[in-house]
Order: structure tokens, then C-alpha cells, then sequence
């Protein structure tokens, strides 16, 4: 039972064991809205959960809400429980329902024996056999009834087998009702099985951690880590919090927050996140996150929402099963009353077609059909860093057109990377301009400055370079243009091509080759060497280029691949970006898509709507900063990188947590895989429906294969969206 069953609040979120399936939602749903103190309640037997909203001015009387859900036959749980726990299923055979199945089916094969045993018996042996079965289902049925519901499962059960036994059916009875809690049984089953992957997620913190203090190590609570704190992590263990690295590098598998299957070199002061594996070296890690908001928290709890809230056709089932109920209860009863009037039929045999009928007409396997598919979908996206904020998000990702994507830290990296380094003079190669290059920028925090010395210190075929940086006298900045100093003994100079032309004004194929990589859209350092030193109002004497270093906000290297996905499904990418339309230009142009630069955040969201206006969507749009809030928000869609900041992961409404460009093209083929597999659900379950009902109605089909079809209907539709759990996110 929950801890506080007085508090009052406007709104709270219950978790709840024992909802199986849709009828358990809406039984649920139905008792709760005729509170007064409630307007607004959702049930999810995907994560069994509950949350509720109190009316304007008004807060939730949680201990009459606790009592309502008691009374239905669920269980309420401790507030600390998660959607992982709450459903920590025993074995089948130890749950009530499993329990009742295996005394039910005792009771079925002792009665069939007795019958040839025992004649004499008669049918009592079934009437026990059914109404120790049906005694659970009754009572569920009439707290239903009593809470305010008459139109459930249970209720359409109860009357098919008790009317089975007025009218001398009692085998069949018995047979019926067995063959429900069968399936009850496999509901549960189905929903535990479906909530697994939240289960598995939870786990991928380690419950312990190694705690630093006055350099002493001592083993604690994982949960109980702050912000502040320090932990000790040795190669081969689980990372039990988000924080940073103070001392030692080591290779993290990120693989179980965000599916990216090689491992990437951390080293001090980078970011590591909770339940990633420390592969090699010992880690000295400052706590940044508390266990309640680090990575995997913050996850769990995005898919438990996304899978709480409905898809848009799984709302349509509901509210189809909500008019459906009562319509099945009035053609049975005038299945049962018209035939005798009209024509020479038995009353024993049109009430036994009419109970048939109430049988087959159970909606389970149709109210499963959908959010067994949707939750199986948005747990695949989780365990391959692909989140989506709800079963909307997913059902709406595989109708996108097209596609906006921010060009900076979404289609390349976000950090400028060497991509030419040339020289202009024979005594200077291309190495030694490295080399004075990166000795003019050492210590600088530019990104350009940041990325020569990175470049310099991995030149080596991306080893590090065992050379050592001379060093520099009178180093001086010249402003908004580049650097200046003494290296070795020469006066050289670090820069832009534009400061370089304002001071000497020269034809040639240097300058040519200057013009022609400006044009590529890349940023350029030229490197000078000054024979005499600058002279003021003179320009440059006897200076002479050594050779330049180029670089560039270079594409991701899956972004032609992930935008090729797109083109295979359909789907037109287009490049919206703030940057200078140059640069802009030379990215779209070297990816192949159409691109626009120079946008501010608001004309981004502009070109979004401009598109929906004139009926080009569903637009999504991908983003990873600030500026792309306004148009994440304004699209159809918004999908935020992992490395993003807050604000376009709280805007968005899904995300790539493994920060790949393929990931935009994984997402939209797993929606579309997801809503086939609905489709084929609703029709298996649509067609078993019809088929039996005409069969039943004919009296050609009796009430035990009505039930038999309704639950292997359910079966059916449960195991194909189990099914979608194999899917391959990267088959696109």
C-alpha cells in the first residue's frame, strides 16, 4: 500500500500491480472519473501506472483514490517504486492468476474423468469446476458494477457462464471458463514481458559505488551519491553516476545509455554518464548528477511517459471498445429473444447462441492490440538510444515528408577539424608548418588554436605525436586577426586571410589557392614569416608565407549515410542553418541536400510553418542548441541530438542519444515497423471477431471455441507485437 495515503496534491502518478491489459485500464479509468475530486485520469497497464489530475482549485483525496483502485482487485504501491518494480512478476504459476488456472484445469480433468468413471455424477463435478473458477471473475464483475462500470470482460463472463449452467451447459461452462483465465494468465505474462526493458534499464546502475574521501575508498549506496562527491571507478566496473572525470583516461562502452557499439576514449575533464562500462582504466569521477536525475533516470522516465501516453489509434480503440460493450450486450440479448418469436427455434438454443456470441465478442485481443505493439516499439527505440516522448511521437515519426536539420553539432561534428595544411616555401613542409603553427597557439582556448594543436599532437596516423612544442617569446594577440611571436628565433605571424590581403595586396597562385579553399567554405590561419619586423604605416617588408592550415566544421561521418537512409524512405532532407551561407553552401553542396544559411532562431521556426502551410508535412525538424528551440517546438516533430543542450532535449519530442545522423532514418523506420505491426494486430483481431461471430450467430460454432478464438486471437496479436522486439533499428 502506499505510504501517504493522506496526502493531497493537484495531480500524482500511482503505480499499480495487476493491470494486465486495456479492459484493467479502463475499469480503472471508469471508477476513478466518477470522483469528484478527479478530472482528469490515465492508466497504463504498460508501465502500471496511473496518473490523475484534480479539477482547477481543487487537490486529489489520495486515500479514497486508493481505496477505489483496492476495491477493483488491483494492488497499490510504495511511492518509491518505479514502473521496473512495481512489476516484480513471481513465475506464472505463483501469481493469483496462475494459481487459478492450474486449480481451474485440475478441477476441468477431474470432472471430464469422473464423467466416464462416474456417471451417475451428472454434471455436478463441472458445476463446481466452473463456479470455483467464475468466483474471482464475479467478484471483479460486480465491483466493477458497483463502482460504476456494468460493461467489462468480467461481466460478459460471468453472464455467458452462469447462463451456460441455467440452460444445462455446465461442460461448456466449465471449459469457457478455464480457457479465460487462461488467458487472463498470458495478459500478464504479455504485460510483464512488454515492461522488461524498463526492468533492464534500471539495473544498469550498480546498486553500490566507491566513495573518495580524505583518500580513503569505502563502499556506498549509489543512490546516496550528491553533486560534489568523488568515486573511485576500476576498469571493468559500471559507472554508478553521471559526473566528470578528475584523474586517469580510460575507454567507456556507452553501448547500454545509447547503443554506439565502439567505445570512446574519455580523458580528464569529459563527461561519463551512469551505467556505462569503465573498459581500462582507473577513474577518479566528481559526482554532477544525483541518482534520481542522472542518465538513466532521466530515461527510464522519458519511456515510462512516452509509453503512458496512448498513440492517437490506440485512443481510437479505446473509445471504439467504450461503444462497443454495450452494443454486443444489445445484439445478444436480441439474438436471444427475436429468433424464438419469429421462427421455430428453441429459447434454450437462441440463449445459448447469444451467450456464444457474448463470448466471442470480448474485445481483448482488439484493446491489446495496440499499445502491446506500441509499447514493444518504444522500448526497441530505448535500448538503441533512440527516445521518443510517447506513443504519438511514435505513430506520428513514420508520417514525416521532410525534414529541417541544423548544420552545426546535428550534420557535423560542432568543433572545426584540420582539413588542408599546405606550404608555399621549400624550406617549410608541411609538417614544420604544423609544427610553428601550433607553437603560436599553444595555450590559446580558440577553436581554431585548439583544433591546429590537436592536429600537430595526432599527426602521427592519429597517434599521439612524441615532438614537443618550442617555445615563444613576445607572443602578442593581433586582434579579431590572429597571433604574432618569436619561435626559434623567427619573427612569425598566425593569420587571416583577410588581415593578410589588408596589409599586402598580391596576385599569384598562392593567393589563388587562398581564394579557392575560402570558396569550400573552410576557415584559413596563414602562416608569415617577417624578416624585419613590422614597420607602423608600411605594411609587411620582405615577408614570405610559409604555407596555411584550412579548417572546417567537417560533416558527422555517418551524415551522407544518414541522409541517404532518408532518401530510401521517402523522406527530403533540407539543411537549415545560422551559420554564413558560404559555409552553408559548401557543407549542403558536399552532402548533396538542399541548404540555407545565415537563418536566426526565428526564421527557422518561419520556414517550418512556411512548409506546413503549404501542405508539405508532416515537417520533423533536428536540432541540438538553443537557436533550434523555436523551430523543434513549431515542427510536427522535434528530434534533439543527445549532446544538445536542455533546452532542445525538454523541447524536442524525441531524441538521439548516440548523436548519429542514421539515427533520424532509424527512428522513422522503426515508427513505420511499429504501425505495420499494429495494423496487422487490429486485423487479426478485427478478422477472428467476424469470422466467429457470423460462425456463432449461424450456430455453427459453439461457446467454448468462441472463447478458444478469443483467446488465441489474444495470443496471436500479443506474440506478433513480442515479435517486434527483434527488430533491427539499423535495417533501414
Amino acid at each position: 500500500m502506499n505510504n501517504t495515503t493522506s496526502t493531497t496534491t493537484a495531480s500524482t502518478t500511482l503505480r499499480v500491480q495487476g493491470m494486465d491489459c486495456g479492459g484493467c485500464e479502463r475499469k480503472v479509468e471508469s471508477a476513478l472519473k466518477r470522483l469528484h475530486h478527479v478530472e482528469h485520469v490515465s492508466a497504463s497497464s504498460v508501465t502500471g501506472s496511473v496518473r490523475l489530475t484534480a479539477p482547477p482549485g481543487k487537490t486529489l483525496h489520495q486515500a479514497e483514490i486508493e481505496s477505489t483502485i483496492t476495491a477493483l482487485g488491483y494492488q497499490v504501491m510504495d511511492d518509491s517504486a518505479t514502473a521496473a518494480d512495481s512489476e516484480t512478476s513471481p513465475a506464472w504459476w505463483q501469481s493469483p492468476k496462475g494459481r487459478l488456472v492450474i486449480v481451474s484445469g485440475v478441477l476441468l480433468a477431474l470432472a471430464w474423468a469422473l464423467k466416464f468413471i462416474w456417471p451417475a455424477l451428472g454434471t455436478w463435478p463441472f458445476i463446481i469446476a466452473t463456479v470455483v473458477g467464475l468466483v474471482p471473475v464475479v467478484q471483479r464483475a460486480f465491483q466493477a458494477l458497483r463502482l460504476g462500470n456494468p460493461f467489462t470482460i468480467e461481466m460478459l463472463m460471468s453472464i455467458a457462464a452462469l447462463g451456460a449452467l441455467a440452460i444445462n451447459a455446465a461442460a461448456e461452462a466449465a471449459v469457457v471458463v478455464f480457457l479465460f483465465a487462461v488467458g487472463e494468465m498470458l495478459e500478464g505474462v504479455a504485460a510483464a514481458q512488454a515492461r522488461r526493458s524498463i526492468s533492464a534499464l534500471s539495473q544498469l546502475t550498480p546498486s553500490t559505488a566507491r566513495l573518495l574521501e580524505q583518500g580513503e575508498v569505502r563502499e556506498v549506496s549509489a543512490t546516496s551519491l550528491v553533486p560534489g562527491q568523488r568515486v573511485q571507478v576500476r576498469p571493468g566496473d559500471r559507472l554508478p553516476c553521471d559526473g566528470k572525470i578528475i584523474a586517469g583516461s580510460s575507454s567507456i562502452d556507452e553501448s547500454p545509455v545509447n547503443g554506439e557499439s565502439v567505445p570512446r576514449e574519455k580523458e580528464e575533464g569529459e563527461a561519463v554518464f551512469a551505467g556505462t562500462v569503465n573498459l581500462d582504466g582507473v577513474l577518479e569521477v566528481e559526482v554532477t548528477r544525483s541518482a534520481e536525475n542522472n542518465t538513466i533516470a532521466r530515461v527510464i522516465k522519458l519511456v515510462e511517459e512516452a509509453q503512458a501516453s496512448k498513440a492517437p489509434v490506440a485512443r481510437f480503440i479505446d473509445r471504439f471498445a467504450f461503444f462497443y460493450m454495450p452494443a454486443v450486450v444489445g445484439v445478444a440479448l436480441l439474438v436471444a429473444i427475436v429468433p424464438p418469436l419469429v421462427s421455430p427455434m428453441v429459447w434454450s438454443e437462441s440463449i445459448y447462441r447469444a451467450l456464444a456470441l457474448l463470448l466471442i465478442a470480448c474485445p481483448c485481443a482488439l484493446v491489446i492490440s495496440t499499445p502491446a505493439a506500441i509499447a514493444a516499439g518504444l522500448s526497441v527505440g530505448a535500448r538503441h538510444g533512440l527516445l521518443m516522448k510517447g506513443g504519438a511521437v511514435l505513430e506520428q515519426l513514420g508520417k514525416l515528408k521532410r525534414v529541417a536539420l541544423d548544420k552545426t553539432g546535428t550534420l557535423t561534428a560542432g568543433t572545426p577539424a584540420v582539413t588542408d595544411v599546405e606550404s608555399f616555401a621549400a624550406d617549410a613542409s608541411a609538417d614544420e608548418v604544423v609544427r610553428l603553427a601550433a607553437a603560436l597557439e599553444q595555450g590559446s582556448s580558440h577553436p581554431l588554436a585548439v583544433a591546429i594543436s590537436d592536429y600537430f599532437q595526432h599527426a602521427d596516423a592519429g597517434q599521439p605525436t612524441t615532438a614537443t612544442l618550442p617555445t615563444v617569446q613576445g607572443a602578442r594577440a593581433l586582434a579579431g586577426h590572429g597571433v604574432a611571436g618569436q619561435v626559434e628565433g623567427r619573427e612569425l605571424m598566425l593569420v587571416s586571410p583577410r588581415y593578410l590581403q589588408g596589409v599586402a595586396h598580391r596576385e599569384g597562385d598562392d593567393f589563388k589557392r587562398i581564394a579557392a579553399l575560402e570558396a569550400q567554405g573552410k576557415s584559413l590561419a596563414v602562416l608569415i614569416e617577417i624578416d624585419k619586423g613590422l614597420e607602423t604605416g608600411k605594411g609587411i617588408e620582405n615577408e614570405r608565407l610559409l604555407g596555411l592550415i584550412a579548417l572546417r566544421d567537417e560533416p558527422r561521418e555517418d551524415a551522407r549515410q544518414g541522409l541517404q537512409a532518408l532518401e530510401r524512405l521517402g523522406v527530403q532532407a533540407i539543411m537549415l542553418s545560422g551559420d554564413n551561407a558560404r559555409s552553408v553552401a559548401a557543407i549542403g553542396g558536399q552532402l548533396g541536400i538542399e541548404a540555407e544559411g545565415e537563418l536566426m532562431p526565428e526564421d527557422k521556426a518561419q520556414r517550418v510553418r512556411e512548409w506546413q502551410a503549404q501542405g508539405l508535412g508532416p515537417v520533423g525538424k533536428v536540432g541540438d542548441g538553443i537557436n533550434d528551440a523555436p523551430a523543434l517546438a513549431a515542427a510536427e516533430i522535434g528530434i534533439a541530438m543527445g549532446s544538445g543542450t536542455d533546452v532542445a532535449l525538454e523541447t524536442a519530442d524525441a531524441a538521439l542519444l548516440k548523436n548519429r545522423v542514421t539515427g533520424i532514418a532509424e527512428m522513422i523506420g522503426l515508427s513505420r515497423a511499429t504501425m505495420r505491426n499494429v495494423k496487422t494486430n487490429v486485423a487479426l483481431a478485427l478478422g477472428f471477431k467476424a469470422l466467429f461471430l457470423v460462425s456463432t450467430v449461424m450456430g455453427i460454432t459453439g461457446m467454448w471455441v468462441a472463447v478458444m478464438a478469443d483467446t488465441g486471437a489474444t495470443v496471436l496479436v500479443t506474440l506478433n507485437a513480442l515479435y517486434l522486439l527483434r527488430y533491427r533499428v539499423n535495417d533501414v
